[in-house]
């Protein structure tokens, strides 16, 4: 069994947490309704906040450091530099409904999760939209229910996604061309609703699953390792990080679904929400993975 210690406040404060990442020596989330983009320390301190007119999801940095953002209602993904954002790509004649996480890979290759009417829960119509680092649009998977959060191991061959109402991880592989093929199973979770997810040194997944309150362990094939119990939170996403790769950092909400079924599609609405989320920190024995090469 893999071991963690106990959870410890890193930051409140914040509304709906999301899809957290760890790069250059800093934590970045979003903060769904709030509409931030939101970089912290180690310690806790939050030293920027980016602000948008849009809800804002999945994070990444391309190979040169640019950092994208999801711009959920817009159905776009924007590019921060060293100004203003951009739009790197556009993905809504790709998308009908909204989009979720993403994972960006060491090649700047983007994999976008796209929710579409009638899919979630309800059928197998949601797909993963490649946004390349050009701006190319392309879906590479379709049929999926609820993709939320994502990962691709270090070696770029592989791209693992959680379909959330379905209960289970779901792996591709990448082709050189950043298609996607061979979808196979690679965990199944009965009971619990893997969102944001992350990737450690064995090959296991850390993942959030809201309803259930706990952060998960799992290998391919299921077996559970380990878990860390949120009572009466949310148990949204991770990452693991910090300046040894193993400091796990878990984003929580409370009141969070009653305020996604009150708001539904309305981000002007986004200002009423009285959610309330936090980051926490613990310590895990298995490092995040190498960086790629």
């Amino acid at each position: 069994m893999s071991t963690a210690g106990p959870l410890r406040l890193l930051v409140d404060g914040l509304v709906f947490p999301e899809a957290p990442r760890w790069h250059g020596g800093s934590l970045w989330l979003s903060d769904i309704h709030a509409h931030d983009v939101v970089r912290a320390t180690e310690s806790g301190e939050v030293i920027a906040r980016h602000h948008f007119s849009d809800r804002v999801s999945g994070l990444g940095h391309l190979p040169g450091g640019d950092l994208l953002v999801v711009s959920m209602i817009d159905r776009c993904v924007l590019r921060i530099g060293g100004g203003a954002p951009v739009v790197h790509a556009d993905l809504s004649a790709a998308c009908g409904g909204f989009l979720n996480d993403m994972v960006v890979d060491a090649r700047g290759n983007a994999y976008v999760g796209a929710r579409n009417p009638g899919g979630g829960a309800e059928g197998p119509l949601d797909s993963i939209i490649l946004a390349t680092p050009d701006g190319e649009v392309r879906v590479v998977a379709d049929g999926l229910q609820s993709p939320n959060g994502s990962v691709v191991t270090p070696d770029g061959s592989t791209l693992v996604v959680a379909e959330t109402s379905q209960a289970r991880l779901t792996a591709f592989t990448i082709g050189d061309n950043g298609s996607l093929t061979d979808r196979r199973v690679f965990a199944e979770v009965p009971g619990r609703h893997p969102d944001g997810i992350c990737l450690d040194a064995e090959g296991a997944i850390w993942f959030g699953s809201p309803p259930t309150g706990e952060f998960v362990r799992v290998h391919q094939g299921g077996r559970v390792s380990a878990t860390i119990p949120t009572p009466g939170r949310w148990a949204v996403a991770c990452a693991l990080g910090g300046g040894d790769g193993r400091t796990f950092f878990g984003v929580t909400g409370i009141n969070s679904v009653a305020n996604i079924t009150r708001l539904g599609l309305d981000r002007d609405a986004d200002a009423t929400s009285d959610a309330t989320g936090e980051v926490w920190v613990t310590r895990v024995d298995v490092a995040m993975p190498p960086p790629p090469g």
